[in-house]
């Protein structure tokens, strides 16, 4: 049973990875679970407690950076409130669409939420793109992140 168990976790942790490129895994949350199943499966001698709180807190700082990032790109490219309300909402009504829905929906959201406030195609043109680029910076974050939890995994179940 103990072999299933390595097995489980070492998947956990490869398809979180692949979860950081395929929306529809919940990548970096399977891949601190698959850290959390090897640390117990090894009785916390190689990842203790602390080495778990500071992949947990690493997991929660992906999961915020790739809720708000579209967000956070509407608001510093000086966009209304209803585009980053817009935005927001697109994001969430994006999961439903899959990976075109993820990408599109801020965009489409920022788009929306803008042009009802200003009526001005440009500004809304604007705020799409910078949702768009949220986005992107959001994927590289979520990337970052997730290397880095893997590097800290591995320092601490080498050392």
């Amino acid at each position: 049973m103990t072999e299933i168990l390595w097995v489980a976790a070492f998947a956990a942790m490869l398809l979180g990875l692949l979860g950081v490129f395929l929306p529809l895994l919940p990548g970096v949350p399977l891949l601190y679970g698959g850290m959390l199943l090897a640390a117990w499966l090894d009785d916390f001698a190689r990842i203790g407690v602390p080495t778990l709180i500071v992949l947990g807190v690493m997991t929660l700082a992906a999961w915020l950076v790739e809720a708000l990032a579209s967000v956070w790109g509407v608001q510093r490219a000086g966009a209304s409130g209803m585009a980053i309300a817009g935005a927001g909402i697109g994001a969430i009504v994006g999961i439903l669409g899959g990976l075109p829905g993820l990408i599109l929906g801020p965009i489409v959201g920022a788009i929306c939420g803008e042009y009802i406030a200003r009526r001005d195609q440009r500004r809304a043109a604007r705020a799409g793109l910078a949702a768009g680029i949220g986005f992107l910076v959001a994927a590289v974050a979520k990337l970052a992140i997730a290397v880095t939890m893997l590097a800290v995994f591995l320092f601490a179940w080498l050392a």
